[in-house]
């Protein structure tokens, strides 16, 4: 008598889930339809056999207690051991069954699509709506989405007679075996066109340029993905658009620089308004805001302007305005400038200075580097 256990490599002690996997694992491997040849032939055989056995309660419990495990049976291995029987063991009941397809839909809905939208950055602050141009499938005009001319309809496949696939029974070592193809007339819907629409060649869609609107919501920025349900292309047979996802690129702006929600800028300060201190006008995106300069103020000072940056794109509120000041020193003076600044040097004792050396921390590189953490 065979040895079965041996034949499926596990112990004689294996569960019947241990059983069930080391038969799937085997026979994917001998398979004739992966490893052709008369030896692994054999091999699935004994496999298959051995599961056969192992696999029904009532055989092992038989041949476990020494008995034929065939005995009684009508006929040898082989017989009336179909297809259905070889699904069930690999994939579980039902499996054969499920794999008649039948007739596929002409209908499908329609690919989803990606595009660019280049927005400014006034409209990343406070939203707006902008306009697209989408090269995209739309519905045929003339058959409507069928693909038939006008007056005209599909007809049942005669090839299948509507199946969509033809089934051919196949004679192997294991029997009658019934496989199942694509039908190669109707190419699997089970229906043909006698007649295609001379407009979209029987597609049911047709190619156009269309333009839409799309609302930018405030606070985007580069990368952000706004979704648009149904307004990507048409599938084919008239089947259900797609989406089209735009992705915001926000363009530089001559003046400000966005990080994160806050917005920066660069304000230059005369020498004198940053010594005595004043207050400055300066043009943001709420129209002009005043900056206070404040008396001995240094280049790389900072004013924060709340509540002036970009709005949050979740939530509510928006970031800030920070204005990094640049005090500038004149570099050309006439005669009466440079007398004064000379007296000046002179009464605060800094017509010959001493150089201080200054930490990158504490200077002015430090104040930019903490400005931009």
């Amino acid at each position: 008598m065979n040895d079965y256990y041996a034949d499926l490599g596990v112990e004689r002690g294996a569960s019947a889930e241990e059983i069930k996997k080391a038969y799937r694992r085997q026979a994917r491997k001998l398979h004739p339809d992966v490893n052709p040849g008369p030896e692994a032939e054999e091999q699935f055989k004994k496999v298959s056999q051995a599961y056969d056995v192992l696999g029904d309660a009532d055989k092992k419990r038989a041949y476990d207690m020494g008995a034929d495990p065939y005995a009684g049976a009508s006929g040898g291995f082989g017989q009336g051991f179909t297809f259905s029987d070889i699904m069930d063991q690999f994939f579980g009941a039902g499996a054969a069954a499920a794999g008649g397809r039948g007739p596929r839909s002409r209908m499908r809905r329609g690919q989803d699509a990606l595009v660019r939208a280049d927005v400014d950055l006034r409209t990343a602050v406070f939203g707006d709506t902008t306009e697209l141009t989408l090269d995209t499938a739309v519905a045929c005009g003339t058959c409507h989405g069928d693909g038939c001319q006008p007056g005209t309809t599909v007809q049942t496949c005669s090839a299948c007679n509507g199946r969509g696939e033809i089934q051919q029974v196949q004679r192997s070592f294991l029997g009658q075996i019934m496989t199942s193809r694509p039908c190669g007339v109707c190419h699997g819907y089970g229906t043909v066109i006698p007649n295609p629409c001379f407009e979209c060649s029987g597609e049911g869609r047709v190619r156009t340029r269309r333009g839409v609107t799309i609302k930018v919501p405030a606070g985007v920025d580069t990368g952000t993905r706004i979704q648009l349900r149904g307004e990507g292309e048409v599938g084919p047979g008239g089947g259900q658009p797609g989406d089209v996802y735009v992705e915001i690129v926000v363009t530089p702006h001559p003046t400000f620089q966005r990080n994160g929600d806050d917005l920066h800028c660069t304000l230059d300060v005369p020498m004198t308004a940053a010594a005595l201190g004043s207050t400055i006008t300066l043009d943001t995106f709420d129209g002009p805001a005043d900056v206070s300069v404040r008396r001995g103020t240094q280049s790389a000072d900072t004013v924060t302007l709340d509540e002036l940056g970009v709005t949050h794109l979740r939530g509510h509120g928006r970031g800030d305005l920070v204005v990094h000041l640049n005090v500038q020193t004149p570099t050309r003076l006439d005669g009466r400038q440079e007398e004064l600044l000379r007296e000046l040097a002179a009464l605060r004792g800094e017509e010959n200075p001493d150089a201080h050396v200054t930490s990158l921390d504490k200077g002015l590189l430090g104040k930019l580097r903490d400005a931009f953490r």
